[in-house]
């Protein structure tokens, strides 16, 4: 079995969450014994079609242009059995390097018209592979990839040649999310699925496809992101290189980031609150309610604390920040934690 795994996202260094989806698909692929090779096209020249039709009359199948589409990534499409098509959503569809691909594998029709039942199309020179589309979208709703999935089914769905939509929302939230490793681990498995069984399981996509937290946390967090970007006046890629999350501004800002980092597996089965109480210039008191379903942030001060945080608030800040250890600092006396201290390690991936 030999898989072609198409890359359009235009981010590297550890920024695409493309990239992120599409590195545990195809492990999973390779698990299960196929042969993959993944092709960033970012890397590749690819030029748009010319719509000249020579690949139709003048040289059959072949387009006229001699660039990386023509001369390596075609014949490659061409004799893979399965290709993934992964790309971010940009306006509600493929993104530009994607579809200059998909546009440039016109040489696998013949110009002919043909009806079949109510609809006109073209007979294939070759059997195209079969298709899994592979998107990540900022937005949390799953509504925004329906654009994306009508056009995927209207164009590879003919035949039983689409094999599988993976669809991931809320995706710049992974990396600081406590349910990435499940979510990358259930497209793992994803892979895996699509080898041997031709199609991913309605149990393992809803894991793919798990809310990361509320739509309105998440939109919380990304305003605070955006804001502390704006504020530092950097981008978001050297934010990246730096950890990544950003500082919170207020105490509200600061439980909603602990919340949308809540890892219900460091938890367990166990239930608690965890209070903080901030002095310094941004004093203040915030607490979360944890169970295996979620975690809730709250202002003010809880009638029953199960751990208790006293400290300055711009401690907090770096540690969510990345800028200083958090056992460390509870160490060397930078704040005091009383009750049971397990709660302060339910944030973040292993």
């Amino acid at each position: 079995m030999k898989v072609l795994a198409i890359n359009s996202s235009p981010r590297g260094g550890g920024q695409s969450k493309t990239e992120m989806m599409l590195a545990p698909l195809v492990k999973g692929m390779q698990d299960a014994g196929a042969e993959v090779e993944t092709v960033n096209l970012r890397q590749k020249k690819i030029n748009h079609c010319l719509g000249c039709f020579t690949c139709w009359t003048k040289t059959p199948g072949v387009c006229v242009q001699k660039d990386d589409m023509a001369l390596e990534l075609f014949p490659k499409w061409l004799a893979a059995d399965i290709v993934v098509y992964a790309t971010p959503l940009y306006h509600f569809t493929v993104n530009a390097d994607m579809k200059a691909f998909i546009e440039r594998t016109l040489p696998v029709l013949q110009p002919y018209l043909v009806r079949e039942g109510d609809r006109t199309g073209h007979p294939l020179r070759s059997r195209p592979p079969a298709t899994v589309m592979l998107s990540v979208a900022g937005f949390p709703e799953d509504t925004v990839f329906d654009a994306l999935s009508y056009w995927t089914r209207f164009v590879f769905g003919k035949d039983g040649g689409l094999l599988a939509e993976i669809y991931r929302g809320a995706a710049e939230g992974l990396i600081h999310s406590g349910k990435r490793s499940a979510i990358l681990a259930a497209t793992e498995q994803a892979g895996r699925e699509i080898i041997l069984q031709k199609h991913v399981s309605p149990e393992t996509m809803a894991r793919i496809r798990q809310p990361l937290t509320t739509p309105e946390t998440l939109a919380s967090a990304g305003n605070i992101m955006w804001q502390s970007l704006i504020d530092d006046g950097t981008t978001m890629a050297s934010a990246s290189r730096q950890g990544g999350a950003p500082r919170p501004a207020s105490v509200e800002m600061l439980a909603e980031l602990l919340a949308f980092a809540f890892n219900p597996l460091k938890l367990g089965d166990k239930q608690g609150t965890l209070q903080f109480n901030f002095n310094g210039e941004k004093a203040g008191s915030c607490y979360l309610t944890m169970d295996s379903s979620g975690c809730v942030p709250h202002i003010g001060i809880a009638s029953k604390a199960d751990c208790t945080i006293d400290g300055p608030f711009e401690v907090w800040a770096d540690i969510i920040q990345g800028k200083q250890d958090g056992g460390q600092a509870l160490m060397d006396g930078k704040y005091r934690a009383n009750g049971d201290i397990t709660l302060m390690m339910v944030f973040g991936n292993d």
